[in-house]
């Protein structure tokens, strides 16, 4: 029957396929999801997912354990209860856990299965899902299983809100009323749904239709922001030069305490105060926080590093470049809202010389790299504890601060000519429109420096892989500007504890490296009770503000309910506090390289 090894070979290891059932090859199937909410005040979803055609002996379900874009094992299946399967004619099939978050069903190759589970949904952040009698959020990690072997399976996806509400946000394509297509696993998980009754405005982008669901009261004023946020989408657009959505959704939760955002192939969830847009800070930040999302449409969606994506939504996916993907999206963010015309020039520069200072000023910056951190912010960034500003930095800042020194290069060694957005448009030209894949370290570098024209190992060795301080004003100078620290020279102490003020204790939460309190010995949670023998409280600020350098103070603590009297010597305050200040008569290239580089007409 065989007439060579190797056909009996493959034969055989086609039937022990067929006999793993799982293991075999996914076959042409049918896929539906209903989702629905019968008793929204007690946060619970209910999910049902149909797999008519499989005809296995047996289909694993697996819930994700973390949400593309938020580097976090956040094991979504905690949440899940009640998981249950029958056949078509609705035949219990059995059905085990076989690990943390996959449930086997053993399905006797039906043709029909169906799994239903709930899922308590009670935290209203931009990675998770939450339901309540006022609305329902759903982040598809968090909520939706997938079969094993049908992550590429297109589906639907019915969604039967409670009689209260009356409207569903969602960027996936609508068939019907509340029917929804995908065309894989992918795209279901990355669309998030926001359904009530919130209010929905609309604007349009080179043709491409925006909405808007805002959820919850503000202060907002519906016609400015609107005009606002399609500024910020076109100078988004203008940078990247095309628009590759035929539509988008911005998803708004106007709380009481908010903020951040999370990013999706043609939509997002943002998350503010509901009164942050009665001041210009809080209103140029939300729109700054707009940019931000809007403009990983490209960076990360599509233009993205090797590792994240396809993604493994088992475990980690580890990269050293989030300080492009998130920490140079940070820069940008500032960037196209002060190209909008929406941020001042001056607000622009004292934001930008605040991020200098922010890095600057952590004593982790002298720790980890910016690629350490990206690596490992799966265990660090999003688990931060009292000694995580002493041992780390914010690949979103020093990404931030990075992406201008890299511009600022650009455009002084191309009199002008480019810049670091030449260099994101040829990235993604050649990296998702002709290759569809990810780049690598080496390569953004060597994008970099195709455009800037020269060699720039030296800077992604010693800022990116390494913890050495740029000469700010050597990159600063190109665009006529000089970066100042206002406290040169300054007699301050450094005092270096932070402290809560909490049911009469004064305990402390936080101690600085390289300050008076972190080299005189006192600890997070030892309680103040004393300084020089004053007692003190909430106005302990203004007591130790007023040390200088050599000062020597005792301070009386008590730790774990024993009293201790620790010396302290007061040492000299070396924090920066910059700003940036423009250079007298600047050379007309100074002059070019800064009005392109902030959009001054």
């Amino acid at each position: 029957m065989f007439s060579k090894p190797n056909q009996l070979k493959s034969f055989l290891l086609l039937f022990m396929f067929m006999l793993a059932g799982a293991a075999s090859p996914a076959v042409a199937a049918e896929l539906k999801y209903t989702l629905e909410m019968p008793e929204p005040h007690t946060h619970y979803f209910e999910v049902s997912i149909s797999l008519d055609g499989a005809r296995k002996n047996y289909i694993d379900f697996t819930m994700p354990v973390w949400a593309p874009g938020s580097y976090l094992v956040r094991e979504f299946s905690k949440n899940v209860e009640g998981f249950a399967a029958t056949d078509g004619s609705g035949n219990a099939l059995r059905s085990e856990k076989i690990d943390k978050n996959t449930w086997r069903v053993h399905s006797k190759r039906a043709a029909a299965v169906r799994v239903k589970y709930k899922v308590y949904a009670y935290e209203l952040t931009v990675r998770t899902s939450y339901l309540d009698a006022s609305h329902g959020y759903v982040n598809g990690t968090s909520m939706f299983m997938y079969p094993e072997g049908y992550e590429k399976q297109a589906g639907t996806l019915t969604v039967v809100p409670h009689k209260s509400f009356s409207k569903v946000a969602t960027g996936l394509k609508e068939t019907s009323k509340f029917t929804y297509t995908f065309p894989n696993y992918d795209i279901l998980a990355d669309s998030p749904l926001e359904i009530g009754n919130h209010e929905v405005y609309t604007f349009e982008v080179n043709g491409v239709p925006h909405e808007v669901a805002m959820y919850g009261d503000g202060n907002y004023e519906p016609e400015r922001l609107m005009a606002d946020m399609k500024r910020v989408a076109e100078e988004s657009v203008k940078i990247m030069g095309e628009l590759p959505i035929d539509r988008y959704v911005f998803i708004v939760h106007n709380l009481q305490r908010g903020g951040g955002g999370l990013e999706h192939l043609n939509s997002t969830t943002l998350q503010t105060s509901r009164f942050n847009y009665g001041t210009e800070s809080g209103y140029t930040g939300f729109l700054s926080l707009v940019a931000h999302e809007y403009f990983h449409l490209w960076n990360v969606k599509r233009l993205r590093p090797a590792p994240l994506g396809p993604f493994n939504y088992n475990q980690e996916n580890y990269t050293t470049l989030l300080w492009v993907s998130e920490g140079i999206t940070s820069y940008y963010d500032d960037l196209i809202t002060r190209r909008a015309g929406i941020m001042s020039e001056q607000r622009y520069l004292d934001v930008i010389a605040g991020s200098i200072s922010s890095v600057e000023n952590a004593p982790g910056n002298k720790v980890q790299s910016i690629a350490e951190s990206s690596f490992d912010a799966w265990i660090k960034y999003y688990r931060q504890n009292e000694n995580s500003p002493n041992a780390e930095v914010s690949y979103y800042t020093k990404g931030g601060v990075l992406g201008q020194l890299l511009n600022l290069e650009i455009m002084k060694n191309t009199n002008g000519e480019k810049s670091l957005d030449d260099v994101f448009r040829n990235m993604y030209e050649r990296y998702y429109k002709q290759l569809n894949r990810g780049f690598t370290e080496k390569e953004f570098q060597a994008a970099v420096e195709q455009v800037a024209g020269k060699k720039m190992d030296a800077f992604f060795a010693d800022y990116v892989h390494g913890t050495k301080t740029p000469d700010y004003n050597n990159y600063f100078s190109a665009a006529g500007l000089q970066l100042v620290n206002l406290n040169q020279g300054a007699q301050t102490g450094s005092w270096g504890a932070t402290t809560l003020f909490n049911d009469g204790r004064l305990t402390i939460t936080g101690v600085t490296r390289g300050s008076s309190a972190y080299a005189s010995g006192l600890n997070v949670k030892d309680e103040i009770i004393a300084i020089n023998g004053y007692r003190l409280g909430n106005d302990i600020d203004r007591y130790v503000g007023g040390l200088k350098p050599g000062d020597e103070i005792e301070v009386l603590i008590s730790r774990d309910g024993l009293l201790q009297l620790i010396p302290v010597k007061v040492l000299q305050d070396n924090r920066a506090r910059y700003k940036l200040e423009k250079v007298k008569n600047p050379t007309a290239q100074q002059t070019k390289i800064y009005n392109k580089w902030l959009g001054v007409n």
